[in-house]
């Protein structure tokens, strides 16, 4: 049986080994780093590179006459796999560095780094190596071009992503010429773009006051949307508007579909933006939000001053409408309607096609346009209103797998939060926890916000958390299509 097994799926097979052999050269970088500056943490990369690398190799070398095309079967076992199996192999630096941190614990970080969740359990930050903290942060930036790719390429599968998603965004010829004909051609132009966002981010976190190492590492962080920092109190610990500033333009920009990015450099032209139906509720919603966060709270504390509120509403709503996560502010020492409003637009409001989290704001845009449709039907049942997008219909299978995906979204937050709630976590930690992960947020509230980390949920909790990381940055079915009995029958 296990033969078999085997035989069926040596082509994904071989496809992981080479995925966890190139991860294993991404821990050089590194091992380099801090080889450098003589951090103390140069053992724990030489175990995790010598582990990751040649499993990688071995897995590779054993499945290679079995090498063929990929079916639309072997493409969901490869990339379930490989999002499961990655943090096994990133968690290795860690525990070689921390030996007190359990293996539930280090791949809980591990997967938050590669997810681009931000969650973290570890205290001490201050404390670590550079080169530990570029490791984590690191992480962040390969899972968040990793899943623009993944959405490019494999959701497509599903037909409630990729290539369907993009066309529906913009319809029309110009967003077709943007997905050119190969996957690799897409995949090199997406990365060519997030790398210059990234140097263009650590060159104004410098200008910033930021130093190198500092500004490498939050770089990472913040283009990838993920939220860890290198201080035990995140962004506020430097206390800088300008540092705050700079973080909130370029998680904006990261937050957008990386495709309209690569059509307006490539067309040195705005008009892609222009073009994209998604920009203009995405920062109205943005404002909106500052707006009534802002007067809310003015009215609820008479002692608060405007521009400082001003100052920590603007980030925080950027940071957790876009996924970034990084806290600027203690956001538990507000009342608790801003508190779970900031919960809720990490829900939405990041772009398809973005690093961002959550389910997207292209689904969000349908799904108001269709509550919209019923609505209009219900006063006017023969009226022919199809759902629109930059003024080409939206199909009926497209409306249909949002509508399928919006529901598996509810079940997966209201399922998980009763199994963390049957642990005995309160239901506010509990919720909150469940839909930060979920979205790949980072903070939730209570026990796990803001002002706390993830620290002491214990070992089963801890688990099904670093599950919900992976299901929301997988957009839920790959994940959960693997664990369907007709999945494994040939």
């Amino acid at each position: 049986m296990a033969r078999a097994l085997f035989r069926a799926y040596a082509a994904p097979l071989n496809g992981l080994g080479l995925t966890i052999a190139i991860f294993g050269l991404l821990m050089l970088f590194p091992l380099a780093v801090s080889e450098f500056l003589d951090d103390g943490a140069a053992r724990a990369y030489d175990l995790g590179f010598v582990v990751t690398f040649f499993t990688g190799v071995a897995l590779f070398v054993l499945t290679y006459r079995q090498r063929r095309a990929l079916r639309i079967h072997d493409g969901f076992f490869l990339v379930a796999f490989t999002w499961v199996l990655l943090p096994v192999f990133g968690a290795l630096p860690l525990m070689g560095y921390l030996p007190k941190l359990t293996f539930v614990d280090a791949y809980f970080e591990a997967t938050s780094g590669l997810t681009a969740t931000g969650a973290t359990l570890l205290t001490g930050i201050d404390d670590l190596p550079v080169s530990i903290n570029l490791w984590r942060t690191f992480l962040h930036w390969i899972g968040g071009m990793g899943v623009i790719v993944l959405v490019v390429a494999i959701l497509p599968l599903l037909g409630i992503g990729g290539r369907q998603l993009f066309r529906a965004e913009v319809p029309t010829p110009m967003k077709e010429s943007s997905l050119t004909p190969r996957i690799a051609e897409t995949a090199k132009g997406l990365w060519t773009t997030y790398i210059l966002l990234t140097l263009g981010c650590c060159f104004a976190l410098l200008l910033s006051g930021l130093g190198g190492w500092d500004a490498l590492t939050m770089a990472f962080s913040i283009t990838g949307l993920g939220g860890f920092s290198n201080h035990d109190a995140s962004l506020a610990w430097y206390d800088s508007a300008l540092v705050e500033f700079v973080a909130m333009i370029f998680a904006l920009a990261s937050a957008l579909n990386f495709a309209t990015h690569y059509l307006a450099l490539s067309r040195r032209s705005l008009s892609p933006y222009l073009r994209d139906p998604e920009i203009p509720f995405f920062f109205t919603v943005l404002v909106l939000s500052v707006t009534l966060l802002l007067i809310y709270l003015m009215q609820t504390d008479a002692s608060a001053e405007f521009f400082s509120t001003l100052r920590h509403v603007s980030f925080q709503v950027v940071s957790l409408s876009t996924s970034l996560g990084l806290v600027a502010f203690d956001t538990s020492q507000w009342p608790m309607f801003p508190q779970i409003w900031l919960l809720f637009l990490g829900s939405f409001v990041a772009c398809s096609g973005s690093a961002g989290g959550g389910i997207k704001m292209m689904r969000a845009i349908i799904l108001y346009k269709q509550a919209l449709r019923e609505f209009l039907r219900a006063l006017h049942p023969n009226a022919v209103r199809p759902v629109r997008l930059s003024g080409q219909p939206v199909g009926e299978s497209m409306l249909h797998a949002v509508l399928g995906f919006s529901f598996m979204y509810m079940v997966s937050i209201v399922t998980l939060t009763l199994v963390l709630a049957a642990c005995d976590i309160d239901l506010v930690t509990a919720f909150s926890a469940v839909v930060a992960c979920l979205n790949n947020t980072g903070p939730g509230l209570a026990a796990v916000g803001p002002g706390s980390n993830y620290q002491g949920l214990g070992d089963f909790p801890t688990a099904v958390l670093a599950f919900t990381m992976i299901l929301g940055r997988l957009e839920i079915f790959t994940l959960l299509v693997v664990f369907t009995p007709a999945f494994w029958r040939r």
